[in-house]
């Protein structure tokens, strides 16, 4: 029976047994959920008025309750006046803001006036940024990921073209490969040069305080970086509580220069009158600052650490000298780079086996991975025994589609 077959019949053998497992999203599983399970105590809005007075069941504050800027300023690094909080998803921010930029400009002419505006997206990266970018008819161009972050040399010369408006990114355990970019990166990204004077740097900052150990990856503060570089316009930071307590019931901010501040101030406005003041003033009571939200990270921590040390075992087993994987300090995900030509094979494989991963390519613009070998792993929400389980049938899987790439079957 030749390597191929063998395999075969093991994952015959998986695939009789109907599993459901899922790996697909970086969604925190339930005892991670259970960790903010107090925030939902009534005592937090009781009574419902923030430290300036503000009635929080009514109307008003566009900006944020005071407390609620000042903790995301301790989270972003930034004065609690260049913050102004939102809804529950930081994604929600970023093609608002985007939005605005098409229909309003950024200090310029609206970018829907100018011609078909491009987006600079380093690879491999977020899908959600990609299907934003698409959905708004924004041009999307590959920057290649390196070891210390994107490629600013090649970003920089495709910047000359004027209809280059920005680059969107995760800085910090970015998405997929747990990356963060080092201080001489952002450096760069800070001082890069543009042919577009309303080129903008989104910078979403989701994984600032997800760290997995207790020596974290340090990033450098962007806004302070481009401010000293007189940039400092070019930069919108968000980030969220989404998987700090609950990804359907957190708060979101963004963080940005006095006039950017000032112009999303403008239009929201107009969108809104007030985002939920209740829910940001449990969670500033909850945490109370950086120190309540970092002790709080150390319970998601100690939750994940396994779950992670779990796959990465697995994949050294199994996959040694077959694939690539990184081994991040923090965030949520694992990048695996196996053969080239071989991801939706294994991706179809492990579907038809009954386990979700993101789709192969969906961590390219159009969903087009041009080697086909990147996939993305998620190992927070199964618990550990499903884990191990998805994990081996990965591996499985990615031994076959290999051995079939290479015609050994």
């Amino acid at each position: 029976m030749s390597e191929w077959q063998e395999r075969m019949r093991m994952y015959e053998n998986w695939k009789s047994k109907g599993l459901k497992l899922d790996m697909s999203r970086g969604k925190p599983g339930a005892d991670q959920l259970a960790l903010s399970d107090d925030l939902l105590e009534a005592r937090w809005v009781s009574p419902p008025m923030a430290e300036d007075g503000t009635e929080c069941r009514n109307y008003g504050v566009l900006e944020g309750l005071p407390e609620m800027r000042r903790l995301f300023g301790e989270l972003m690094g930034v004065a609690p006046e260049q913050v102004l909080v939102g809804g529950n998803a930081s994604l929600a921010l970023m093609y608002d803001y985007l939005a605005q930029c098409l229909l309003d400009g950024a200090g310029a002419a609206p970018w829907s006036q100018q011609g078909k505006v491009k987006f600079l997206c380093p690879v491999p990266g977020y899908d959600r940024h990609f299907s934003m970018l698409e959905q708004l008819g924004i041009e999307m161009i590959c920057v290649p990921m390196l070891a210390e972050g994107p490629d600013v040399a090649l970003a920089e010369e495709v910047a000359k073209d004027p209809l280059v408006k920005g680059l969107i990114c995760v800085p910090k355990y970015s998405n997929p490969e747990g990356k963060t970019y080092s201080a001489a990166a952002v450096r760069a990204l800070a001082g890069m040069r543009t042919a577009a004077p309303d080129f903008r740097i989104i910078w979403d900052n989701a994984y600032c305080v997800h760290d997995l150990y207790d020596t974290a990856d340090e990033l450098l503060n962007l806004l302070e970086a481009a401010k000293e570089c007189g940039t400092e316009d070019r930069v919108i930071e968000v980030t969220s509580f989404s998987k700090i307590t609950f990804p359907g019931g957190g708060v979101a901010a963004l963080a940005a220069s006095p006039a950017n501040i000032a112009a999303i101030r403008r239009r929201m406005n107009v969108q809104t009158i007030g985002s939920d003041k209740l829910n940001q003033l449990r969670h500033a009571r909850y945490f109370q600052n950086l120190d309540g939200v970092q002790a709080h990270m150390r319970k998601h921590a100690a939750i994940l650490r396994p779950k992670f040390e779990t796959v990465l075992e697995i994949l050294a087993r199994d996959l040694t000298g077959v694939a690539s994987w990184t081994i991040p300090r923090g965030g949520y995900f694992i990048s695996l780079d196996l053969p080239d030509g071989t991801a939706a094979r294994t991706h179809q494989l492990l579907k038809e086996a009954g386990v979700v991963l993101t789709p192969a390519g969906a961590t390219f613009p159009y969903g087009r991975d041009p080697r086909d070998r990147n996939l993305r792993i998620a190992p927070t929400f199964p618990p550990i025994e499903e884990l191990r389980q998805a994990a081996g049938l990965l591996t499985l899987c990615a031994r076959i589609a290999a051995l079939e790439k290479n015609g050994t079957v």
